[in-house]
């Protein structure tokens, strides 16, 4: 089983081939309800041309950019030098900062894939009146499906702002808790079902990863309650009052999520008590079959005790059936013993 690590506790080998790899990823989005435009981007001096007025601009970076990079951004778009700075640490905590003309996000979001296991990633968001910047630190990009649906959603989509942009990237994030929530509850009911048929040092071992996976994702999506909810309150000029209603929504989604967490992690909470308890059964299965057997043998180690004592005189040894005749009593013995302690129930 691959569980989840955060981004920044991958193995240095993970690490460096994240970081080194190649160049960050920039595509670029430009639509509104009658035009769609979309292209990779790899000269960031001229964002100028690239940048229009009356659309939506949506540029989506993956993998981490450099400073030079975020410098283009921070003087085309008059970005805080803070920001900046967030964005190019990724173990930073989710949190929305607001600023005169846009507003800032950071959020953990899952990304899972089945033989390389599960990564928290850091994805950052910036939001003005008619652009969103978003950076992803790992591929493949969760934004893909997002982006198919503006090209061919002419009617809802392509005819609202950046605040229902920003609404969409949420709620695929969101949503992708969901998908590995249905993930982890079917390995709970593997783990339910090996527990009672052969609970092993291995099983125990699934649950602590199982016990850590879901504390991690707890300590991810824990502050996004007050981060989405202040974003569908009013106040918040970026966000038109039609699109909060969607992000209420979103905040549903959240607490359905740390509801879902809170019951999987009592579920394995209980699965360790479970399975301290079989093995605890177990040692005491083999505990009663070694006293039986124990017990079986205390009469008969006696009879053969009198029979070894050194004395020069004792008729019965002489006897011609004296050894057929104890073997017979001490069989009789162990016997009666087996039925006895059967009828108890005792194995």
């Amino acid at each position: 089983m691959r569980n989840f690590q955060s981004a920044t506790d991958q193995s240095e080998e993970k690490q460096e081939e994240k970081c080194t790899s190649s160049e960050p990823k920039i595509s670029f989005l430009c639509y509104n309800n009658q035009t769609f435009e979309t292209k990779e981007l790899t000269d960031l001096s001229n964002l100028n041309k690239t940048i229009q007025s009356d659309c939506v601009n949506w540029i989506d970076i993956i993998g981490h950019p450099s400073v030079e990079m975020l410098n283009n951004f921070g003087e085309f778009f008059d970005i805080h030098p803070l920001v900046l700075e967030d964005i190019q640490s990724t173990n930073q905590r989710l949190k929305i900062d607001y600023y005169s003309n846009y507003l800032y996000i950071i959020i953990k979001a899952i990304n899972y894939e089945e033989e390389k296991g599960g990564v928290i990633e850091q994805v950052s968001i910036i939001l003005g009146k008619n652009f969103i910047i978003s950076f992803q630190e790992l591929a493949p990009n969760q934004f893909d499906q997002i982006k198919a649906k503006i090209k061919i959603d002419k009617k809802r989509i392509r005819k609202r702002g950046t605040d229902y942009l920003l609404y969409l990237l949420l709620d695929i994030l969101i949503d992708n808790y969901f998908i590995n929530l249905e993930r982890i509850g079917d390995q709970l009911e593997e783990l339910e079902d090996e527990l009672i048929t052969n609970p092993n040092p291995e099983t125990l071992q699934v649950i602590y990863q199982l016990k850590r996976e879901i504390l991690l994702l707890r300590k991810s999506i824990w502050p996004m309650r007050e981060a989405i909810n202040d974003l569908s309150k009013t106040g918040i000029n970026l966000i038109k009052e039609p699109t909060k209603i969607y992000f209420r929504d979103i905040y549903d989604h959240v607490f359905q999520v740390i509801d879902t967490l809170e019951t999987y992690r009592e579920i394995l909470s209980g699965m360790i008590d479970v399975f301290l308890s079989s093995i605890s059964n177990k040692m005491n299965e083999i505990m009663k079959i070694l006293t039986i057997i124990a017990t079986i043998f205390i009469p008969l180690t006696f009879i053969v005790g009198i029979y070894g004592m050194n004395f020069h005189f004792m008729p019965e040894l002489a006897w011609k059936w004296s050894y057929p005749i104890v073997i017979a009593i001490m069989a009789a013995i162990a016997t009666t013993m087996l039925i006895y302690f059967k009828k108890k129930k005792w194995f």
